[in-house]
């Protein structure tokens, strides 16, 4: 399924579970649908698993949103605390569409707790208490984790006892539609797409092992100003200390400014990839944590400190690919009703000699030095690989079988997951293009935000052959070259529309697109 199709899904009102394989736009529809939602005076609740996804997103962790904490399990006390709690029943009162981001991190027994609150708070039957509920993920990446009493290392679920989200039985309740997303936009290699669906399908033969013997290197022979990825905490912090401490020179460093609920900004720190002290030298290798197309960087891209502003004082990075930028503070916030009630405020920096797989999840690299012999769980080094762009930007110390495996649950839930979205697709094409907007136009309307104009009835089918009658590139995936076209006939005064003619495409998707490139 296309991005453009997903997008067009959301807006009907329908629960959707919005998926794909790493690179396939997920958080580019999402934050569409988010822009789209409020052009349209209607507040989406924001949230995600973990506290790196929800920061990614600019809200915050499902269980500080619902007010269920760290408890998977509610009795009833708990449920009245919690709808008794003003801020959480007027925040879930108020919730039209909740999105869940990283839903493949969030257990069954979670989903089903923020249900039986929504619900209760709500005073409804429905699942969510009524609300549109847009789960997003990847279920081959990262699964949930628990902990357990007897250790203080947070275990994972195993074969016998995982209970994914799928497996909770609100999952089927809520009938969502599931869209699929089917474009690539991070690798477009031939040979890594295939080693990549392969770890994904289970198939991996000797070729594809070959495939990555191909890349393997010495610990020796790794270049000092890639980023190298770990399966431990332990080795980040220790490579990232002994990297730094090798350069000779100055310390700068940097802290973190904070304002607002104290709990909330704890939830923002543990989700900013950025340190509450940022500590450089000349010479560090950064990745830069948020995205700022304008400038240019987004959350992954990497680069050197050159220098450090003689006026300002803020660190200038010399990108990989030569762009010079100074990098100033940047906030994460999390809002409420459009005002923020926590921010923080941080050089949206951090040292990337080395991370951990886990923190990469989301992130796109140029290259990576990656060391999974110590990979502990399904899914761990799928993530890993699928980070790095092209092939020849993967290097690899060394892998376990471990490594290439995906959860069993999860290759057979796939089939499933692609099948329904197939004939959602094919069900979706069937709607004529007028029934469609009157239905967009009722969801928008039933959330009490503004009226949407119908155009008289035209009764043609809304088809994919029908638009491109008109649009010769409707639907297309976008490339580089395709981009940049488009950013220099916007850089030129270009109004939509004659873009739009330009490119054969949709004005909508040239909005789109130009939201997503950071121009919007």
């Amino acid at each position: 399924m296309t991005q453009e199709t997903a997008f067009s899904i959301l807006k009907t009102g329908v629960n959707v579970f919005l998926t794909g394989e790493p690179g396939s736009g997920k958080t580019h529809v999402v934050s569409c649908f988010i822009t789209y939602l409020r052009k349209n005076g209607v507040e989406p609740a924001i949230t995600a698993s973990t506290g790196i996804a929800a920061t990614h997103l600019g809200g915050m962790t499902v269980h500080s949103w619902s007010g269920i904490g760290i408890k998977k399990e509610l009795s009833s006390s708990d449920i009245k605390r919690i709808s008794s709690n003003k801020r959480f029943s007027t925040r879930i009162k108020k919730t039209h569409t909740l999105i869940i981001d990283e839903v493949s991190m969030l257990d069954g027994k979670t989903l089903l707790a923020v249900d039986r609150v929504c619900k209760e708070v709500r005073g409804s039957a429905a699942p969510f208490g009524g609300i549109q509920i847009v789960l997003v993920g990847d279920f081959f990446q990262l699964p949930p984790v628990v902990s357990r009493n007897d250790s203080t290392m947070p275990a994972l679920f195993d074969n016998e006892s995982a209970q994914f989200a799928f497996d909770s039985s609100i999952w089927t309740l809520a009938e969502l539609s599931v869209c699929y997303l089917s474009e690539q936009h991070r690798q477009s290699e031939k040979g890594f797409l295939e080693l990549l669906s392969a770890i994904r399908s289970g198939s991996v033969s000797t070729e594809h092992r070959e495939c990555l013997n191909q890349r393997l290197v010495t610990l020796s022979s790794r270049d000092a100003n890639i980023t190298k990825l770990f399966t431990h905490n332990e080795d980040v912090d220790r490579i990232n200390s002994i990297e730094l401490g090798k350069i000779d020179g100055e310390l700068k460093s940097f802290d973190m400014e904070e304002s607002g609920n104290e709990v909330l900004i704890k939830h923002l720190k543990r989700g900013c990839l950025s340190p509450e002290r940022l500590e450089l030298k000349l010479k560090s290798v950064v990745m830069f944590t948020k995205n700022n197309s304008k400038l240019g960087f987004v959350n992954g891209t990497l680069g050197t400190i050159t220098n450090f502003d003689k006026e300002s004082g803020f660190p200038v990075v010399r990108t990989r690919e030569g762009r010079v930028i100074v990098a100033e503070p940047m906030e994460w916030s999390i809002e409420e009703n459009r005002e923020a009630v926590a921010s923080i405020k941080q050089i949206p920096l951090r040292l990337a000699w080395a991370m951990t797989v886990h923190k990469s999840q989301g992130m796109s690299l140029d290259a990576a030095f990656v060391d999974l012999g110590g990979a502990f769980v399904e899914g761990q080094g799928y993530v890993a690989l699928s980070r790095v762009r092209k092939l020849d930007g993967l290097f690899l110390v060394s892998y376990n079988d471990k490594s290439l495996t995906v959860h069993p649950l999860v290759k057979a839930k796939d089939s499933d997951f692609r099948q329904a979205s197939g004939k959602l697709e094919t069900d979706f094409f069937k709607l004529s293009k007028d029934n469609l907007e009157k239905i967009q136009n009722d969801f928008i309307k039933s959330c009490g935000g503004k009226s949407v104009s119908i155009p008289a009835s035209t009764n043609k089918a809304y088809s994919v052959e029908t638009i491109r009658t008109k649009h010769s590139n409707a639907y297309s995936p976008w490339d580089k070259k395709e981009e940049q076209i488009l950013l220099k006939h916007y850089g030129d005064g270009k109004k939509i529309k004659e873009i739009a003619r330009l490119l054969g495409r949709q004005p909508g998707a040239i909005r789109s697109r130009l939201n997503k490139l950071g121009e919007l």
